[in-house]
């Protein structure tokens, strides 16, 4: 009977959303009051087995929440920033022409669009970003709309766990007791396999959208391993910041210099179907290099941060702790946080493109607009993790879950998916659920993570 109790936060939050259509916002905050009257009610929440009143375990909830998410939305914000700046400048139309201009072949310009140029987005700026700038190119390039968002949502998802520099992994680093760097090494191989399956599926959607006489197997294979040697070997090496976008830029690179070097060999048969994108190229008023320069810049910062120790060391040192009523409290190391790495490149892109003030400012205010409800959606949701942790009604759920025994671990996954179907974000899932899953780990017996 608890469990089916402590299963009603979650229940609500799918009503909510699957049936009545609402918003992860509106629905978010119906399910997070529900869950304090129902951990107040049914679970002792402020009772006296507790060391706070009801106000104030409500009132240190909400901090935890608030600080989560203030930790999450900092990172979101800068990177919707170099998005916007971006757009506003003209860089990201560069980028993409300069990618027509690589190679005549529709199929491979296809898989460096869908593949390597959403993926570099996902690493980048995430949450929808990459189906919404790299469809409309692939529209552009002559696919039908229909195939153009298949294939761009395809090429994207194998690095949503690392997208927007690693914030659905940062976002459990503060919520569990392990590091970003262990994260990432138990999660990016199971990436690894299972994300094959994606650029078979990718293929297929381009050979479907562009006929020839054979499907683009050979450059397929080929872009997989490009993106996911270097992916794998950071995610092991350097934490969950840069897999994504750090296996794109270098996998791209190596696809680019691939290609170029065959294209050298081979005699061209037929005239390029992206040649109309290429006209007028050369006398872009900016260079790839600086319309590049926020993601260098980045790419850089990381790098920097990450590998350099006594860099690492003297960022990582200094920490802000908070602490309240004994059972709720936060920390955050600001200066090595991706925030600041984020805010960092948006002025190095900025000053690199002599971007106008009103532009710079026009832009940090459309990303500041957009956080609005992203915000309200995350505080929700965090609210409804922590109540239900505070209250014990993860660990009634837990044990119920752990009466799978060893066979959780194939039902696991089926949360994860639920939890980003309903919420839309990997960020918000992963806040919502990871908890639960360690949680429901312990309780079977097993190990939380593979090391």
């Amino acid at each position: 009977m608890q469990a089916l109790l402590a299963a009603l936060p979650i229940l609500a939050v799918l009503v909510l959303m699957l049936a009545l259509g609402w918003s992860a916002a509106h629905a978010g905050v119906v399910a997070a009051i529900g869950t304090l009257i129902l951990a107040v009610a049914a679970f002792g929440f402020g009772g006296s087995n507790t060391a706070y009143t009801v106000p104030a375990g409500i009132m240190g909830v909400l901090a935890e929440a608030g600080f989560v998410a203030l930790t999450v939305v900092a990172i979101i914000g800068p990177a919707l920033g170099i998005h916007h700046l971006q757009q506003r400048t003209g860089a990201t139309d560069r980028l993409r022409s300069g990618l027509a201009r690589i190679t005549p072949d529709p199929r491979v310009a296809a898989l460096l669009i869908a593949w390597f140029f959403t993926l570099f987005l996902e690493g980048a700026a995430g949450f929808g970003t990459p189906v919404a700038l790299a469809a409309p190119f692939l529209v552009a390039a002559g696919f039908r709309p229909v195939a153009a968002v298949c294939a761009a949502m395809v090429g994207h998802a194998v690095g949503v766990s690392f997208g927007a520099v690693g914030t659905p992994v940062l976002a459990q680093v503060a919520i569990v007791d392990l590091t970003g760097l262990e994260l990432a090494r138990a999660t990016a191989p199971y990436h690894v396999i299972l994300g094959a399956v994606l650029v078979a599926v990718l293929v297929v959607i381009i050979d479907r959208a562009v006929p020839t006489a054979s499907p683009p197997w050979l450059w397929g294979a080929a872009a997989a391993v490009l993106f996911f040697v270097p992916y794998g070997l950071i995610a092991r090496f350097v934490g969950p910041e840069l897999p994504t976008l750090g296996g794109a830029l270098l996998g791209a690179i190596g696809f680019v210099v691939l290609v170029v070097a065959i294209r050298r060999r081979t005699p061209v048969g037929s005239p390029s179907t992206s040649s109309s994108h290429a006209q007028g190229l050369d006398d872009a008023p900016m260079s790839m290099l600086r319309a590049g320069a926020p993601y260098l810049a980045l790419v850089g910062l990381v790098l920097v941060t990450r590998l350099v120790p006594p860099v690492r060391d003297a960022l990582f040192d200094v920490e802000l702790r908070w602490q309240m009523l004994g059972d709720f409290s936060g920390s955050v190391r600001p200066l090595y946080h991706p925030a600041v790495l984020l805010t960092l490149a948006f002025v190095v892109g900025a000053l690199a493109q002599r971007t106008a003030l009103p532009e710079v400012r026009r832009a940090f205010l459309i990303a500041t607009a957009q956080l609005k409800w992203v915000v309200v959606a995350l505080v929700a949701m965090v609210t409804i993790a922590f109540t239900m942790s505070q209250s014990g009604m993860t660990g009634e759920l837990a044990q119920a879950a752990a009466g799978t025994g060893a066979w959780w671990p194939l039902l696991a996954p089926a949360v994860g998916v639920l939890g980003t179907f309903v919420t839309g974000s990997a960020t918000a899932s992963n806040v919502l659920f990871t908890e639960f899953q360690q949680t429901t780990a312990e309780a079977s017996g097993l190990a939380s993570i593979h090391r």
